[in-house]
């Protein structure tokens, strides 16, 4: 694992498309290798030091991106800005949507607006649950302003590049070209329709759950995959929420211990920890709730019950 976080520079309308598209810390010098860069590893809360849940693949020099957290472009342009070229603005072209909840989704009117404002002259294809149309129909009625302005006035902007091709999808193969296959597989997310991807290049298989319970499918998915990419919460903050907020928990998201059962299960060769929440113990204010869903604390968990290789992520880690 490499982190980009210190290192110096280096139509209104929308067009849906259904089916498969047929015809994509670092070292940026091996275009060839898949990477994953962690554009974004927050919650909902407005933590500082991290963005909202967006993950790139990168595959032989082009990226495929996962959710659309707060921050992600200017994510994604601090990490090109430090060697990453496939994470140039105007080459964000394809992304996927895991659920629509706000905190995985709050940047993508940024996804969708700003690389086209940067010159992007190719439609947005964006893959996602049911709703994602909706979603981003609206995004679009509500910048129509910007868009004629840009599109009609002395800018001079393009008219396709804030446009959408939409795609909602179902699990199994959402998406193939030359460096990639995308097959997305059903996360249990509470009530909300979500989704986990399974990631496969000619050199690395990559995992993301989501957001999850560990009644999802992910750990069928990984079955040895390099790179499992999962949510989690801690143990020790559990047992100190109320009633009302363990229930939620169990309906929406991973423990640490569960998260270790579907590591030994499905042996991804590294487990990294993301959108690390942990409900009703972030909202307290005291010192030891904090330190009860702290990352280390989490770590401690994680090494007492899974012995293979994990790392709890930051934004901008590469791995």
């Amino acid at each position: 694992m490499i982190s980009l976080r210190n290192r110096a520079p280096l139509t209104l309308a929308l067009v849906f498309w259904f089916g498969l598209e047929t015809p994509a810390q670092v070292q940026p010098a091996s275009p060839t290798k898949t990477q994953v860069v962690m554009l974004g590893t927050g919650t909902p809360g407005p933590d500082p030091d991290r963005s909202g849940p967006a993950t790139a693949i990168i595959a032989n020099g082009a990226a495929y991106l996962v959710d659309a957290g707060t921050g992600i472009v200017r994510r994604a342009a601090s990490a090109r800005r430090k060697g990453m070229e496939a994470l140039e603005p105007t080459a964000l072209r394809i992304s996927f949507l895991t659920h629509l909840h706000a905190d995985h989704t709050l940047g993508l009117a940024d996804l969708m607006l700003t690389p086209w404002i940067m010159g992007r002259e190719e439609p947005l294809k964006l893959y996602g649950p049911p709703g994602t149309r909706a979603m981003a129909q609206r995004i679009l009625q509500a910048y129509e302003v910007d868009i004629k302005t840009r599109t009609e006035g002395l800018e001079h902007s393009n008219r396709t590049g804030y446009k959408v091709e939409v795609h909602e999808i179902a699990p199994g193969v959402v998406y193939k070209d030359a460096n990639v296959t995308v097959s997305a597989f059903n996360s249990h997310h509470g009530s909300l329709r979500a989704y986990g991807y399974r990631f496969v290049t000619p050199d690395r298989s990559i995992v993301i759950s989501g957001d999850a319970t560990a009644k999802g499918d992910a750990s069928e998915n990984c079955h040895q995959c390099d790179v499992l990419i999962h949510e989690v919460y801690t143990l020790n903050s559990f047992e100190k929420v109320s009633p009302e907020w363990k229930q939620y928990r169990e309906a929406f998201h991973t423990s640490s211990k569960e998260l270790a059962e579907i590591a030994k299960k499905s042996k991804p060769g590294l487990l990294v920890l993301y959108h690390v929440a942990n409900p009703g113990c972030d909202q307290a204010r005291t010192q030891e709730w904090r330190e009860a869903g702290s990352e280390e604390q989490l770590m401690r968990e994680m090494h007492n019950l899974y012995r293979g290789n994990v790392v709890a992520a930051h934004d901008l880690d590469v791995y």
